[in-house]
């Protein structure tokens, strides 16, 4: 079992930052990870937003990780952050800043000049998902180094560590990461609503047939699916997927109006019964996954 790295005791308020759910015996070769369900808001951290709590969470994810948890029991690890992305986003770069954010000069290796620097939702966010702005003041810099260095690189050695011993274990690894969205992010358009969204980073990220399959088993349980529109896959899914190597990343976006209520992030009625189709589409394709390894790739 990989153990949690944690910061310095209360570091940051969080006891531990993130943890790894394992399965008695890890049966699939699958990794789940859940980077932006964290609840956790640490109270310097609020005293430092000019938002109240309920708005800081508008860049959550909530509850994705209970609606993934069963992959536990099928037999995968669950990794999930405790910290919220509104205070640390895993699914960047390291050092995708934004230097209006923040008092002292960012290291020069980082990426001030990214869509998502633009946008204010950087490593370190400046906004929340709902485009407001979460600080009262400027950061100190060390203020993001000591998030990065505490929180983000211990989270991905993890997640790197998870994905290797898949891959040694079963010759290959399938990473799923796990999100939700804002159901106003469709559009108003009826043809391009959606009750989930598949992202392959455009087909780089993973075999088509893990995608085919997904999408198969989706369908079969009644949902509907698109893929990559609008969200094709973030660092995560880029930065691990690697099918060539045996190595697969396949983003999951489930609408959050299946299973919340999205103005108080309440849970709906219907959050069971959502969690348990989760749970047959990922038992639906892992018990047909088929070959994934490289030279069977290959050869195809």
């Amino acid at each position: 079992m990989i153990a949690p790295e944690t910061v310095q005791p209360d570091a940051f308020g969080f006891a531990p930052a993130f943890e790894v759910d394992e399965p008695a015996a890890h049966t699939l070769p699958f990794v789940f990870n859940t980077g932006h369900s964290g609840a956790v808001y640490p109270p310097d951290f609020i005293a430092a937003s000019r938002l109240d709590a309920l708005s800081l969470r508008r860049s959550e994810d909530a509850y994705v990780d209970r609606l993934f948890a069963s992959v536990v029991e099928l037999g995968a690890p669950l990794l999930r952050a405790n910290f919220p992305r509104a205070f640390l986003d895993v699914n960047r770069e390291p050092f995708e800043l934004d230097p209006r954010m923040f008092d002292g000069r960012l290291p020069p290796f980082a990426n001030t000049r990214s869509m998502r620097v633009a946008g204010g939702l950087g490593t370190v966010p400046r906004v929340v998902a709902d485009g407001q702005e979460i600080y009262a003041r400027r950061l100190p810099v060390g203020e993001a180094t000591a998030r990065i260095e505490a929180l983000y690189k211990p989270y991905h050695r993890v997640l790197r560590s998870l994905i290797q011993r898949t891959a040694r274990t079963h010759g290959h690894c399938v990473l799923i990461d796990c999100h939700s969205m804002p159901s106003s992010s469709l559009g108003r358009d009826a043809e391009v609503k959606a009750d989930m969204v598949l992202g392959d980073r455009y087909g780089t990220a993973c075999a088509p047939g893990l995608i085919e399959a997904f999408e198969a088993a989706f369908r079969s349980q009644g949902f509907r699916v698109v893929r990559n529109k609008p969200y094709a896959g973030g660092f995560i899914t880029e930065h691990y997927g690697e099918p060539n190597l045996g190595r697969h990343a396949l983003q999951i976006e489930v609408n959050r109006a299946l299973y919340m209520d999205e103005a108080s992030l309440a849970m709906t009625p219907d959050f069971p019964s959502l969690a348990k189709a989760l749970r047959i589409v990922v038992a639906t394709v892992a018990a047909d996954l088929g070959d994934l390894t490289p030279s069977r790739m290959a050869a195809e």
